[in-house]
Formats: structure tokens, sequence, C-alpha cells
């Protein structure tokens, strides 16, 4: 599926036509027919588009040609049939001196976030474009890290009277998705800062070239570029604490709940005992055998009065002896 985009009169508005200049294409889970007409208006290279659309794909940048890749994971939400909240998946921004391409496999949340951003991006600065963009998805990894938090804390909450199984493998579930993110953030990491060199220093090969050439260096953009990168290492920082608390936690918490069944085990133990007892004294006198007192009108009450003092002196000494 293809949107395409316009900043007009600073509204980033959207448009019919790919004849238009200086336009940002959105493509989610496209055709084969829809990569081509792409290529053909605007003479790009079909496997920089199919690129994306690989879920395994690592983070990179790629330049030949007058063509930029730059490709990034972003969070993703995921199903409602998967026990992990969140995950991540490649998104590729191709950007010419013409236009600019987004692609990735699944609707994001990226995107939605962008496009409703107050400043709206304006598509004929391409270099602030893409920073921006990038800048975006840093945010929204916090943002993903902060639910992750708030859901561990409710998790925990349930696990101080819990004995089951299943808020551990809630935690599990969220420590899975930290994993996805602390490597999506470093993998994002070394494109930043492969970016940030290409500008800083001379460089005199042909990739490098390219991606000054077609996300051309502006002052006002620099400060940017070291917004991304500063937001991307506050994420990576509070994936790693996130992770070390949850791991923690984890065990703390697995302690606990074997703790709560030795607990409800020992209960269960002592009312075992407990009632033992009027068991040994109800076989013993119903033995068919000549009895003490059995010819005594007053027996059985007898008999259930002993039980019952028996029965309280036992949880009297359990209870002295801080048994339970």
């Amino acid at each position: 599926m293809l949107k395409i985009y316009k900043t007009i009169e600073n509204n980033l508005t959207r448009v019919n036509s790919l004849k238009e200049q200086n336009l940002w294409i959105d493509v989610t889970n496209p055709t084969e027919k829809e990569l081509k007409v792409l290529c053909n208006r605007f003479n790009l290279d079909i496997d920089l588009l199919r690129a994306p659309l690989d879920h395994e794909e690592r983070p990179r940048i790629e330049a030949y040609d007058n063509q930029v890749l730059i490709l990034i994971s972003m969070p993703h939400s995921s199903s409602d049939k998967s026990p992990i909240i969140y995950n991540t998946i490649p998104l590729g921004i191709v950007v010419t001196e013409e236009v600019i391409v987004t692609v990735a496999l699944k609707e994001s949340m990226l995107i939605e976030q962008f496009i409703k951003t107050k400043s709206a991006p304006v598509t004929q600065k391409r270099t602030r474009f893409v920073l921006q963009l990038l800048y975006s998805n840093a945010r929204l990894f916090l943002s993903c890290l902060k639910e992750i938090d708030k859901k561990s804390t409710e998790i925990e909450q349930h696990l101080h009277k819990s004995s089951k199984n299943e808020e551990l493998i809630n935690l599990l579930n969220l420590e899975k998705s930290l994993v996805y993110f602390t490597t999506a953030l470093r993998s994002n990491e070394s494109v930043f800062e492969k970016l940030l060199r290409t500008y800083l220093r001379k460089v005199h090969d042909e990739e490098s070239q390219v991606t000054v050439k077609v996300l051309k260096k502006y002052e006002e953009d620099e400060e940017l570029l070291e917004d991304v990168i500063t937001e991307n290492k506050q994420a990576i920082d509070m994936a790693d604490i996130y992770t070390n608390i949850l791991g923690g936690t984890m065990d703390a918490f697995a302690s606990i709940i074997s703790n709560n069944l030795n607990i409800v085990m020992k209960f269960l133990a002592i009312i075992t005992i407990v009632m033992a007892i009027p068991t040994i004294v109800t076989s013993f006198f119903g033995m068919n055998v000549p009895l003490p007192y059995q010819n005594c009108p007053y027996a059985y009450i007898g008999i259930v009065l002993l039980t019952i003092i028996l029965m309280i002196c036992g949880a009297l000494i359990i209870t002295k002896k801080k048994m339970y």
C-alpha cells in the first residue's frame, strides 16, 4: 500500500499523484507491482526497496547511484495472539534528490506518531525530515520502554500473593521484548554513529560521498543529529536498567512463589496432623474387643470431648513451637 505525502503551507498533506516533486511516500507491505511503479517513476534500485521487507535484515546504511538507504529497527506492537508485547521490525528510508520513501513490512506505530507530530515535517528538507523521523523512532523506543516498566510493576503486585507460574511467564515475555529492544537500539546506534562520522570527517569512499550529496549537511541539523544519538543512548541505558531489574525481580519472585507454595504445603501438613488425632482416638475405641467404659452411657460424649481436647493441645503445641 502506498501513501503519498507532501508538505503544503507547513502542513503535511496527503496527495494522490506521483508526478509532484518533493514527496514522501510511505510504503507498507507493497506488492511487486507497486515496487516497480516506484522504481520506474523515481529511478530507484528495487533491491533497496526490498531490503526492509526481510524481517531479519539488520540496520545499516547503503549509498550508491545518488540513492541512500538508511535501514533501522523500530518498535512494533505484537498481535493479541502473541504473548510478547513488543518486538521490532525493519524500517527502510530510501532518499534521493527527488523523493523520500519509507518501506516497512507492517503498519507501524512510528509512522502514525510521526504524521501526528506538532511540528509538521517538511518534505522539501530531506536531511531534516530523515533526522526528525530517526528522532521520533528513538522517542518511541523510550515510550515503549516506559510502558514495559509499567506492565512489569502491575505484574509484580500480583506476584506477592501468587503461587502460580503465570506472572513469571508474563515477566519472561517482557524480558524478551527488552532483549529485542536492546539489540535493535545498539544496531541503530551504529547507523547513527556512521552517519555522524560521514559528516564530521573528510571521506573519499563513494558511499560516503553519495550520502553527503543526497543528505546535505546543514548547520541547523547538526544539533538534531546529536539529539538523535543522545535519545538513542538514553533508550539503550533504560533498556539495560529495566533488563537488569526485571532479571533480578524474576529471580526474587521465583523464590517467593516457591516459598508461598511451601507455606501452603506446611499448612496442609499441620491440618493433616491435627485431623489425624480424632482418627487415632476413634480407631482405638472402635476395635471389636472389650474396651474401658464400653457400658457407660456417657462414653461417646467422653470420647468426643477427649478428641477435641487432644486436638486443641496439638494445635497449641504447634503454635508454641512456631511451626506455623
